[in-house]
């Protein structure tokens, strides 16, 4: 054989040619392998999130600025697959013609990838067939409304947390196993959100709603206050109190329930679970015996301290976050909600098209930290409710304490 030194000048040519050619075809086939819809590239990834900042939901607002910190997280450590997340948040005031405002904003303006946890129930129905006409993901939603869980009707839509109809039927079972005879009142917000815990709540009480239910009252989310309505509530006579409200109104509710000197065993929706902000204005002893449904595990919890889970969460929160309140559940919420979105993004590889991102929000298998044990994340094709089971908790005037094991619907 020819020795390189001896071959002909014309065939040292040709053989570097051949390298080149090579060479410009593996880069073009490592090129071919990567696909990218509006909102992603080789440097980064845009994702949009709508939250109130402002206006009477406001105390969800830290969901978002918790969720941002943990994206700056993993930027801060390289991105995912060297891709930096940019996650542009804006404020909707909890107004859902701002929602379809802000939606079509960070949709057409900003070209975002997808929308991550914009929350609130009536917000994302608002903008539920906008998205879904678009083919963008609306992806886990912050909001428990049944009707973000179908896939067939809404492709594009996607829960996370569990469903309040689900919640609420735990809630019914366990008035039913502990006071068969109970007199029930329920205060819920005037929505599709308080519409949905109802529903949840009669279809398990069954035969026994008629009886059960002595009285209800409903509110707006632009009333000032709900005193009336707990007034009235308070003279039906009811023992248990099933109180369905955002943050605002659930304060207002747990501090005149003990102002009337009421002493009902009283059951408070998840989106209301917060210590620091419900139970804390509310005062915490009024808030004594309240009875809760979580899935995301108290950083004051005694069984989690000196864990691995809540030494990284702490840190985390310290660095990334530090104006916020570690102990808050809101925080753990954001933190959580945003590692499943980087996992949704790791998964989808380099091909960062909007059709497999669905798809691999579709295809969840995965424990987060901050969940209670044995509480995981799962999705297929036909399942877009990716958490379906809570921990019963009852608040002891400091913290949540777990009522036996995570139960699902």
């Amino acid at each position: 054989m020819m020795s390189p030194k001896n071959r002909s000048p014309l065939a040292r040519v040709l053989r570097r040619c051949s390298t080149a050619v090579l060479a410009f075809a593996l880069a073009g086939a490592a090129l071919a392998d990567k696909r990218y819809d509006p909102g992603a590239s080789d440097t980064e990834v845009r994702i949009g999130h709508i939250g109130p900042y402002s206006g009477p939901a406001s105390a969800y607002g830290t969901i978002g600025k918790a969720a941002g910190a943990y994206i700056a997280k993993v930027n801060a450590e390289g991105g995912v697959h060297g891709r930096r997340i940019v996650l542009l948040s804006v404020d909707d005031g909890y107004n859902p013609a701002r929602t379809v405002e802000q939606a079509r904003r960070l949709v057409e303006q900003d070209e975002v990838l997808a929308l991550f946890a914009p929350l609130g129930t009536a917000q994302n129905l608002a903008i539920q067939r906008y998205m879904n006409a678009k083919k963008v993901p609306q992806l886990f939603v912050g909001t428990g409304a049944t009707r973000f869980g179908d896939p067939k009707a809404f492709p594009w839509t996607m829960g996370w947390q569990p469903t309040y109809q689900d919640e609420a039927r735990i809630y019914a079972r366990h008035i039913l196993a502990t006071r068969p005879q109970a007199r029930v009142a329920v205060l819920l917000q005037n929505d599709d959100f308080g519409k949905d815990y109802l529903k949840g709540f009669v279809d398990a009480l069954g035969d026994k709603a008629a009886s059960m239910l002595v009285a209800q009252a409903s509110y707006e989310v632009t009333d000032a206050t709900i005193d009336s309505q707990l007034i009235a509530l308070k003279a039906s006579g009811a023992d248990v109190f099933f109180n369905i409200a955002t943050p605002k109104f659930a304060a207002q509710a747990i501090r005149k329930v003990a102002e009337t000197g009421w002493r009902p065993v009283h059951y408070l929706a998840s989106v209301s679970i917060f210590v620091q902000a419900v139970l804390q204005p509310a005062g915490l002893d009024n808030a004594m015996g309240v009875i809760s449904a979580s899935f995301i595990r108290d950083p004051d919890d005694a069984s989690l301290q000196g864990t691995r889970e809540l030494a990284e969460y702490r840190a985390f929160m310290q660095q990334y976050y530090p104006q916020g309140e570690p102990s808050d559940f809101l925080n753990v919420l954001g933190y959580s909600q945003a590692q499943t979105l980087v996992q949704v993004i790791r998964q989808a590889g380099d091909e960062l098209t909007r059709e497999n991102l669905m798809r691999q929000a579709a295809s969840l298998s995965m424990a987060l930290p901050m969940l209670y044990p044995g509480i995981e994340v799962k999705t297929g094709p036909d399942d877009y409710r990716p958490i379906q089971q809570v921990q019963l908790v009852r608040f002891n005037g400091t913290r949540y304490e777990p009522l036996g094991k995570p139960v699902g619907r």
